[in-house]
């Protein structure tokens, strides 16, 4: 085993797609030698969603929402707690989609569904959320060649940004470390990596803004 650590147990990444989450998830698990929960990619009704079918908003994130919870059951069930446990997103995560792409009757529904599943759901001991602006994360998309999100719009994205910010500028189910990520490379600069575990090393109490040297801010 490892002998580096952090001073955490369940760290939960978050994010708008394209910001780099799963891929700081590998480079964490491997790192401390850990356990990482990846939300499930194959949600049989993206496809749909993105080319706004009917109802598929609806589908897509019940589907979502499901899949969530029995993964972060499992993460309780199996005591994983012994090693580092790495997530690609927090289980609050979910709301942040429900009320950008449900209409308001889907909505009742959603709400009484994910009221009786939250109280069931661990906090992370510690949420990362990574930001970065539209173009950053589209170039990030486009890299990443995933057939589903080649039909996603700048303009969602930037609805979808705007969310983010709004949902984690209230946030205080756990502390929250928000890291601007449109200057760093974690997989290509190993120092970048590097200052970002003294960052998670840190106690952090309420919200901490990590900005890197020379980068602008937002």
């Amino acid at each position: 085993m490892s002998t580096d650590s952090l001073p955490i147990d369940y760290l939960a990444i978050d994010g708008p797609i394209g910001v780099g989450k799963t891929t700081l998830v590998e480079m964490l698990t491997k790192r401390f030698e850990g356990v990482k929960v990846l939300e499930d990619a194959e949600n049989p009704f993206l496809d749909k969603f993105y080319k706004d079918r009917p109802g598929a908003a609806f589908q897509t994130q019940l589907y979502y929402l499901l899949s969530r919870f029995k993964q972060q059951q499992e993460i309780v069930q199996r005591e994983l707690f012994q090693r580092l446990v790495v997530a690609d997103y927090p289980f609050e995560k979910d709301r942040i989609f429900a009320y950008l792409n449900l209409s308001d009757d889907e909505l009742l529904i959603y709400d009484k569904l994910y009221a009786m599943l939250e109280p069931q759901v661990p906090p992370p001991d510690l949420v990362l959320y990574l930001v970065a602006d539209v173009d950053t994360c589209m170039s990030r998309v486009n890299k990443r060649q995933r057939d589903y999100e080649k039909k996603m719009s700048g303009d969602y994205l930037a609805e979808l940004i705007d969310a983010y910010n709004h949902y984690y500028h209230h946030y205080q189910r756990s502390p929250l470390l928000v890291v601007d990520t449109r200057h760093l490379n974690f997989p290509g600069r190993p120092e970048d990596f590097e200052e970002l575990l003294n960052q998670l090393r840190e106690p952090i109490k309420g919200t901490h803004y990590y900005q890197p040297l020379g980068t602008p801010r937002l």
